[in-house]
């Protein structure tokens, strides 16, 4: 047996050593002292959930344009304000404007694109390649139609001219191509300038549509609702003067800052109810403020370390692992806890003799621990990674705390509590499993078989289990999405070409594929730079078979009328370019379509609107199929396809943890060695046949707890393998279990589907595993002879 730290050894007075380590632990802590205090000058907390995804390794071109997309439509927010007439609405949008500024300060810059974008400077824009624009369905009509079917329609629209406005004499355009042509791009959005402002009635409503521009990062926010208060505030205003004032908004910066309120609130209640019930549990067990304030310094002293170290390696610390480590409090008082509850046992022994004979099992709990961690943060998530760095760090932190500090800062004698005691003496009460080898195998191989019978766990590898957005926030988005007529950012299709030449031209092919598709009312429509700009090919095309048509309608009148109509010559000009464009105040709608030029390569978006349910995704993705340079973008079936990727392989790495510790137990117990790693195996078996009976899903996050378990777990085991039958080592754990209990069950109130299924794991597994560890002590001398 391992020499107890309540066995009456020789203490020698502390060394130089001991004089050392102190001292240098207190000059890191001074310097990470002086770090906390920039970093909470300086925002460095990152709220943006797709910051905790890995890059798409598979696909670099798509997680570029991901980010690119993400990064301009990021810091918009749009608003609709209505009101039962249109006068009221606009009005309305005045005072909005005045309230919002009041209130948001420059946070919000609003995008007057109605006042910057004026029609006829978009008709004049055009003008010179007016011929060179066809509709798709006009180049069929012009295509197939008979020249006399198309003299008949000139015709009937010289003599009708009131069936149709136009936008040009009937001379210059006798078929109406370039009304039409405006006509469809106008029918892209809903909104309409009108009066200075853009307007959309929708709903029995009359809406005035507002943009905004978040100035600075929407992941940068402070958790307070900053935007969403002024936006009430704004809209209280509008309110007090028209009582039936409506508004619905969307936008990324709401969502985010939805969340970093969320994620704020729960640091707060996992975090200080953390802390609140292991100074609880302390005080009932010491009887004593020093426990209480020495074991919250090393938790202090680990969290602050944690951050520094992660912000040094991260640069940014992403509010979720702060949520996470909010949890670490629940483990990291272990150490302080087994020191004092070893105190109480050994009274007369000196502070350092005593941490000289804790110190074997400390290192050891805190490496198997550390062990759990790092698997954890093999995943290639960035954000498990920080959650792994700042828990290993953190861990540790707290660990050199106690070692270094704890036998110098504790001085005086230690209370019994009648509490302490009793929870002691249950550990003698508590039975051994005399043949716990095998009986722990068939309980194995029972639980596994059940499993099998119960048809295996029912897994799920939803996106959706990463974060949950607001409910009411997500119904809006969908609405301003419905009115407008918005496409969608979940999917696209990225197209690329050498020159943006060819990528229009491969953006054309796309749309001939997709046209087919919207006849079929597989999806409403689409939006595409060449839209507005077709290749020079098709320019050169369409302006050939508007020539033609032309030229047959005027002959077909004149000699019909007995008139001499002519097309009217036009100075030939060099065809329209993505360049010239862009330039142009119309562009802005489109304007984020187009990513530009990047390694040589010229890349688009093409996104779709009104996409039929996810039936549909199928037939969107067989379009893409065949052509070159071009690529169809799933975004939520890629992000669950890396969970599933990584639920599995984190499943293998939690194998190889197990084995890893065993050979670490080995090292220390020897043949004993399974007697502290098989409560922890029995107690992951059965949390997930519980997970399995109950028909829960089962995700990634349910295996990253598995993984935790493991590192917590084998703690008991070791604790009771080191001291078997010491009642202030059982103290210790039990203590030590009921802090990590409570900190991961209020884990498990997190909104986060992710932090809630973690929670709820640890929440069942390690209770299994306190009951579980006293049964595998070796059997005494008695229990041998009989």
């Amino acid at each position: 047996m391992a020499q107890s730290p309540l066995n009456p050894v020789a203490d020698t007075p502390p060394g130089w050593l001991w004089r050392a380590a102190a001292i240098a632990w207190l000059l890191v802590i001074i310097a990470v002292g002086v770090h906390q205090w920039q970093f909470w000058m300086h925002d460095g907390i990152d709220t943006d959930v797709m910051a905790l995804l890995p890059v798409n390794e598979q696909a670099p071109d798509v997680a570029l344009a991901t980010e690119q997309l993400v990064g301009q439509m990021s810091r918009q927010v749009v608003l609709l304000l209505g009101a039962g007439e249109w006068a009221e609405a606009r009005a309305a949008a005045q005072v909005f404007r005045q309230g919002l500024v009041i209130r948001a300060g420059t946070r919000l810059r609003e995008d007057a694109i109605a006042q910057k974008t004026s029609m006829q400077a978009a008709l004049d824009f055009y003008q010179p390649w007016r011929e060179r624009l066809l509709t798709p369905e006009q180049r069929a009509l012009l295509t197939g139609t008979p020249d006399a079917a198309l003299v008949q329609k000139a015709l009937q629209d010289l003599y009708q001219p009131a069936v149709q406005a136009r936008l040009s004499d009937w001379v210059s355009d006798p078929l109406g191509l370039w009304t039409q042509w405006w006509t469809a791009r106008g029918a892209q959005s809903q909104a309409r300038p009108r009066d200075g402002e853009l307007w959309v009635a929708a709903d029995g409503q009359q809406w005035a549509v507002l943009e905004f521009t978040l100035e600075g990062s929407a992941f940068r926010l402070s958790g307070e609702p900053v935007l969403g208060n002024a936006l009430l505030g704004a809209l209280a205003d509008v309110q007090a003067k028209w009582p039936g004032a409506r508004m619905v908004v969307a936008g990324v910066p709401l969502h985010a800052e939805a969340a970093a309120v969320q994620a704020h609130s729960e640091i707060n209640t996992i975090g200080w109810g953390s802390l609140a019930g292991v100074m609880l549990l302390a005080w009932f067990a010491f009887r004593s403020l020093r426990p209480v304030a020495l074991v919250g310094v090393s938790l202090l002293v680990g969290c602050a370390v944690a951050l520094s170290v992660t912000a040094f390696f991260f640069e940014q610390v992403h509010l979720l692992t702060l949520v996470f480590g909010a949890s670490l409090v629940g483990v990291a008082e272990d150490y302080g806890i087994h020191y004092f509850a070893s105190r109480q046992g050994a009274p007369r022994r000196s502070p350092h003799g005593l941490m000289r004979g804790l110190m074997p099992a400390l290192w050891l709990a805190l490496g198997t621990s550390a062990i759990a961690y790092l698997a954890l943060g093999a995943a290639a998530f960035p954000g498990l990674r920080q959650m792994a760095v700042f828990s290993v760090v953190g861990l540790t932190a707290a660990m050199l705390t106690v070692v270094c500090w704890f036998p110098w800062l504790d001085r005086g004698t230690m209370p019994h509590s009648r509490l302490a005691q009793r929870i002691g003496q249950t550990l003698m009460a508590w039975p051994r499993w005399r043949y716990a080898f095998t009986g722990s195998v068939v309980v194995c191989l029972a639980l596994a078989l059940m499993l099998w019978l119960w048809g295996g766990l029912r897994v799920q590898d939803d996106v959706r289990q990463l974060q949950n957005g607001s409910a009411a926030l997500v119904a809006q988005q969908r609405q301003v999405g419905d009115i407008l007529g918005l496409p969608s950012p979940a999917q696209f299709y990225l197209v690329q070409g050498h020159t943006p030449e060819q990528v229009l031209q491969r953006e054309e092919e796309l749309k001939d594929k997709l046209d087919a598709l919207v006849a079929h009312q597989v999806l409403v429509g689409y939006s595409a730079v060449s839209d507005w700009v077709p290749s020079a090919r098709r320019q050169g095309s369409d302006a050939q078979l508007v020539a033609r048509a032309h030229e047959a309608v005027y002959k077909g009148v004149n000699a019909e009328l007995g008139e001499s109509f002519a097309r009217a010559p036009t100075p030939e000009s060099a065809p329209l370019t993505v360049q010239a464009w862009l330039a142009q105040p119309i562009s802005a709608a489109a304007r984020p379509l187009w990513l530009g030029e990047r390694d040589g390569s010229y890349r688009s978006l093409l996104m779709l609107r009104g996409v039929k349910g996810v039936e549909s995704l199928p037939a969107l993705a067989g379009a893409a199929q065949g052509l070159e340079g071009v690529t169809w973008v799933d975004k939520p079936a890629e992000i669950s396809g890396l969970l599933q990727r990584y639920r599995i392989s984190m499943t293998e790495l939690l194998l190889l943890g197990h084995v890893l510790v065993l050979a670490a137990l080995w090292l220390r117990f020897g043949r004993r060695a399974w007697r502290a790693w098989m409560p922890t195996v029995m107690a992951s078996l059965a949390v997930v046949c519980v997970f399995a009976a109950l028909g829960a899903p089962w995700q990634l996050f349910n295996v990253l707890a598995l993984m935790l378990l493991l590192g917590v777990g084998i703690d008991y085991g070791i604790f009771l393998q080191e001291h078997e039958d010491d009642p202030h080592a059982w103290l210790a754990v039990v203590i030590g279990a009921g802090s990590t209990w409570l900190s991961f069950g209020l884990l498990g109130l997190s909104e986060t589907p992710a932090l809630k299924a973690f929670g709820l794991t640890l929440m069942l597994g390690l209770p299994l595993v306190l009951v579980l560890a006293p049964l595998f002590r070796g059997t005494t001398d008695n229990e041998k002879k009989q």
